[in-house]
């Protein structure tokens, strides 16, 4: 492994540990006044009145009508407004703010605040939806004529609940006028150039009018993508109609209620079966976009471009789309729609070898992808696929195969024991060719006339460690101590438009730039002398171009891929899983710092358990979220998963620093699939098709067999 994974004291360790660290929740109040949201009541209904009680000298209302520029939020569509239009779309929209100096006043008038609708018949459910945001289609080779000529057909259908990122940190933004007109936003969030561009759009003015800045940021896992935009453009507009700083912290409740959360989906699969061999799959993917489109297009393409899996399919067929629901709008989470479609292939290659009597690893390792293979969208796998090494490395660490056949023999009585497996990986970087074509990303360099170093990107520290490992990059190829080299929190009004800190991007692209930066300082290096050196991605030579609209060539430049095992024990009189062992090997090319990387593989490994299992999150007939605390939306601990072992499996790929490829969503993908596998030979054998499965379910699944 390379020196450079050698681990060192991340940077922003001290003062967070220490509680020195700033959060938006910290900035004084004096002079600031408190921002509180009014929400919506009615999944959907058309808004007549706001009645306003009498407001004290210093407090305000706005709402739409305060909007001085465009009453959209610019994600993708724009369709997402800052207030409400002439109607809401979910319980929880926004329709006003409320501020003042005083927090309680300001809750105490906000809650006094009477709201006339006309209710409107809102569609919650689902499988009702009719609406699309968004519907994309691909395939390659002659599914028809494979559906024909094959031995067996197997069609099956799965579905995954919401699943909510639950960061330490609510979501929290504050918006402060300055003197020259510039309106300065901050806060808890990922992207800041995300942020900049709706606020420019919103508030009616140029770049150089809006300034944004990342303050200390309580963990985001892609809820603070898309939502830091909203919340900026509306304590911005609260503000421009003020006059004065507006700062509004979400409470955990509001919280859980308002903001984004992975999507929901039902995955329909048919397979082509012939001598053993997957010869076809005809896919359809419906995710519950919610209310609104948000990131839901760009969730969706990653999502059915992972539709086949990790194997070799001649004849593929994948239709997806994202649909309305007057429920709460649904974003990005770790993994970006892969978690759900990864889930159901994985599952159905399970199944069918049970059906075949095979045994459901040997099965997957007959259908494996290899280098050089085409891709679900016609692109190539241009480098190393490690899958069969990985699996024999977690073979070796949990005595997988082994434990297996134990399991299968038939269980009675209390305790029943399964382990399962899953394969999958992470297309590293944006989707396409959308590195080349929409972020174009610019990075620099800036030193100074002490021979200190700067780094100047607007990827977000958001506990993935880039302000350690970008300046372990730099300080490397300058030869630099680390201390001479520093990345602090982006601010637009200093640093280029690098990307958003999203899709595993960050290290093995800004990162890339960030080398290349230094070896050009280095060979320009004049000591006592300011220089600055900028770079811009250039996509790589080998890679095939992608359309969207035929989706095909390379989705990705390349591909982290991961194993993932799951030991758990059922205890059939409560229903409650023990998880014995999680055990995970992990391709992410070379590790920047062993110890960063260990964190995200763990921890996202946690999470993957947690959706699997006991985070379960839905809403009521009317639309309202139901579990919105930790009291209600159990996420697993430590405690709960004591023997949890993450192996690094090393790929270099040239194209990344030091061959290092996207790491952090990877962890979480595999993880729903090898849960329910191990719950499933727990159980007996029956076949399971959604997460999370709760004690509840597995009460459930022994009361059909007993009946």
């Amino acid at each position: 492994m390379d020196t450079i994974s050698q681990s060192v004291v991340k940077k922003d360790h001290g003062p967070k540990i220490s509680g020195r660290s700033i959060y938006v929740a910290d900035y004084p109040s004096e002079g600031v006044l408190c921002g509180r949201l009014l929400h919506s009541r009615l999944a959907r209904a058309r808004v007549l009145r706001v009645v306003v009680p009498e407001l004290p000298e210093g407090y305000y209302y706005v709402d739409a009508r305060d909007v001085p520029g465009d009453n959209n939020v610019n994600i993708v569509l724009d369709d997402m407004p800052v207030f409400c239009r002439d109607t809401v779309e979910y319980i929880g929209e926004a329709i006003g703010m409320l501020c003042g100096p005083d927090e309680k006043l300001v809750e105490r008038l906000r809650d006094e605040c009477r709201v006339e609708y006309e209710e409107l018949e809102p569609v919650t459910d689902l499988r009702a939806a009719t609406e699309a945001f968004f519907s994309y289609s691909y395939g390659h080779g002659d599914v028809d004529r494979a559906f024909a000529e094959a031995d067996r057909v197997y069609d099956e259908e799965f579905e995954t609940g919401y699943q909510e990122q639950a960061y330490i940190e609510p979501q929290g933004m504050m918006a402060e006028p300055e003197e020259d007109g510039r309106m300065y936003v901050h806060g808890s969030a990922q992207c800041v150039y995300y942020i900049h561009n709706a606020l420019t759009r919103v508030l009616g003015c140029g770049p150089d009018g809006v300034r944004v800045y990342q303050d200390v940021t309580g963990g985001a896992f892609g809820g603070k993508e898309d939502f830091p935009s909203i919340l900026g453009c509306q304590v911005a507009v609260a503000a421009h109609s003020t006059g004065k700083p507006v700062r509004c912290v979400l409470d955990r409740r509001e919280d859980m209620e308002c903001t984004s959360k992975r999507h929901p989906s039902i995955c329909r699969y048919r397979a082509a079966v012939k001598g053993n061999r997957v010869t076809a799959l005809d896919i359809d993917v419906v995710f519950d976009a919610g209310a609104y489109s948000t990131l839901s297009a760009v969730v969706l393409q990653r999502g059915i471009i992972a539709a086949p899996g990790v194997y070799n399919i001649p004849n593929v067929r994948v239709r997806g789309r994202a649909l309305k629901t007057n429920t709460v709008p649904c974003g990005a989470y770790r993994g970006f729609g892969a978690p759900q479609t990864f889930f159901a292939v994985e599952m159905l290659m399970e199944h069918i070898a049970r059906d075949l009597g095979l045994d459901a690893l040997a099965f997957r390792e007959a259908n494996l992808v290899r280098q050089g293979d085409r891709t679900s969208t016609n692109g190539v796998y241009h480098f190393p696929v490690p899958l069969p090494a990985m699996i024999d490395e977690i073979d070796r660490a949990c005595s997988y195969r082994k434990k297996r056949l134990e399991y299968a023999a038939e269980q009675s009585g209390r305790w029943r024991r399964g382990i399962g497996i899953s394969l999958d990986y992470h297309g590293a970087g944006f989707t396409g060719s959308g590195e080349r074509d929409i972020i174009k990303a610019v990075a620099k360099l800036h030193k100074y006339r002490d021979g200190t170093v700067e780094i100047l990107a607007s990827n977000g520290e958001i506990g993935q460690g880039v302000r350690t490992t970008f300046p372990k990059i730099v300080a490397r190829e300058l030869g630099l101590p680390l201390d001479r080299v520093f990345f602090c929190h982006p601010d637009t009004a200093r640093v280029p438009d690098s990307g958003p800190t999203v899709a595993s991007r960050s290290l093995m692209v800004v990162g890339e730039l960030l080398r290349r930066a230094a070896i050009r300082l280095k060979a320009e290096w004049v000591n006592g002398e300011e220089q600055e050196v900028e770079e811009h991605y250039r996509e790589p030579e080998f890679q095939l171009p992608f359309s969207l609209d035929r989706f095909e060539g390379d989705a990705y430049p390349t591909y982290a891929w991961a194993v993932t095992a799951i030991e758990l024990e059922v205890d059939t009189w409560t229903g409650n899983a023990k998880v014995l062992g999680a055990y995970a090997d992990f391709d992410v090319g070379t590790p920047i710092d062993l110890n960063v990387v260990t964190g995200q593989m763990e921890g996202g490994l946690l999470q993957g358990i947690g959706y699997s299992s006991v985070e379960k999150m839905d809403h009521d007939a009317a639309g309202r979220i139901r579990s919105n605390s930790f009291s209600d939306y159990l996420i697993p601990t430590a405690k709960d998963v004591p023997n949890l072992k993450c192996m690094l499996h090393v790929e270099e790929y040239p194209e990344g620093p030091y061959g290092a490829k996207g790491a952090g969503e990877l962890p979480l993908v595999g993880v729903p699939a090898a849960y329910l596998a191990a719950m499933e030979q727990a159980l007996g054998g029956r076949g399971l098709r959604h997460v999370p499965f709760t004690a509840e379910d597995v009460i459930g699944a022994l009361a059909k067999e007993e009946g």
